[in-house]
């Protein structure tokens, strides 16, 4: 039973069509892009048919600058990342700049804050002042955070540069650690590009704000349906509806692994799906090949506390964990709301005691 229609192209795109019976997808490369076909979980068979879901994919003709280098940042494959900004000397100065940026994020994601706090100087471009400004707050203790997201606070009270697009970014991305989504939504408002729209539907979805967060995904899909932000955007929306969407959302992580590389990131994706329907032993196996990547990676760990609980494992195995975490990121929330509630705990031991 095919479903949908294939809608006019717009100028610089070929049109082709992505057929998903359930994971099960064609895709088109074109002028030296090597052409690919995957086709996996072949259907559902049910009373005699075969359900099939179609949707229009726009596939650039040209390769979009630094495709690769942003790609591997948005999955998580930060040290391809690094490795590919680096090359290349004969680039012009907004090539080189946009690389840089990246590259140092991408330092950033993998906690490495001194090399971004070395290397970039007060006299640096804009854009990189501001991904310092994110490394020196994800690096501070509670006080230096603070004094950070005060400071960002008077900057952003005056007229922001408009050329300037990784500052409302980097702004955003602070006051979202600061858990303060409001705020990250009203930098955000002011800024077009893909990855705010997505940084935007994560808030969104902070605030349960679910109808919100599909209207954005939907700007996005209309922006660039096939970008692998938007197909992050519509697993993350799958994810928190629930329900029959979590095996849809396990197949855009699973689509994402295979036609890049396998990564953490994309691992935890399809390992909280798995959680999420109760699929515990398939969850732990990719979260082992996620910590065999990287055993320091937080959400790994922080995933696999959980399901540690869900498997009924010793005592003693959750605790080491939750040891690795501390060791890991000792002010994420996760582990800063763990601590309060075992001092909430022992205090109502204390409370009723004989």
């Amino acid at each position: 039973r095919l479903t949908g229609v294939v809608v006019g192209k717009p100028s610089g795109f070929l049109v082709g069509r992505k057929v998903r019976p359930y994971g099960c997808s064609l895709r088109f490369r074109f002028l030296g892009w090597s052409f690919t076909k995957i086709l996996r979980n072949f259907g559902r068979f049910h009373r005699n048919e075969y359900s099939y879901k179609i949707r229009t994919v726009y596939v650039r003709t040209t390769p979009r600058p630094l495709f690769d280098i942003k790609n591997a940042f948005y999955i998580g494959n930060y040290q391809y990342c690094i490795t590919e900004a680096q090359k290349g000397k004969n680039t012009s100065p907004e090539t080189k700049l946009e690389k840089d940026i990246f590259m140092y994020r991408a330092y950033i994601a993998q906690r490495k804050y001194g090399v971004v706090l070395d290397e970039i100087r007060s006299m640096a471009a804009e854009e990189l002042c501001c991904i310092r400004l994110l490394a020196d707050y994800l690096s501070g203790d509670r006080a230096r955070k603070d004094q950070v997201a005060r400071e960002l606070d008077q900057s952003m009270a005056k007229s922001m540069d408009v050329n300037n697009v990784i500052l409302p970014l980097v702004a955003a991305t602070i006051y979202y650690h600061e858990q303060n989504y409001e705020a990250a939504l009203r930098v955000l408002h002011q800024t077009d590009s893909l990855e705010c729209a997505a940084l935007t539907l994560q808030c969104l979805l902070k605030l349960d704000r679910l109808d919100l967060a599909r209207k954005e995904l939907k700007r996005m899909q209309e922006k660039d349906d096939d970008a692998t932000l938007t197909q992050l955007a519509q697993a993350w929306v799958n994810l928190y509806i629930g329900g029959e969407k979590l095996q849809e959302a396990f197949y855009i992580y699973q689509e994402l692994a295979e036609k890049n590389t396998s990564t953490p990131l994309l691992l935890n994706g399809q390992a909280t799906a798995y959680i999420a329907q109760g699929k515990y032993e398939e969850a732990e196996a990719l979260l082992q090949e996620a910590i065999e990547k990287d055993s320091n990676h937080v959400e790994t760990l922080i995933n696999l506390v959980v399901l540690s609980q869900h498997l009924g494992k010793s005592p003693e195995v959750t605790s080491r964990l939750l040891s690795q975490l501390r060791d890991t990121n000792n002010s994420h929330p996760f582990v800063q709301e763990y601590h309060n509630k075992e001092q909430e705990f022992d205090r109502l031991c204390r409370q009723y005691a004989p």
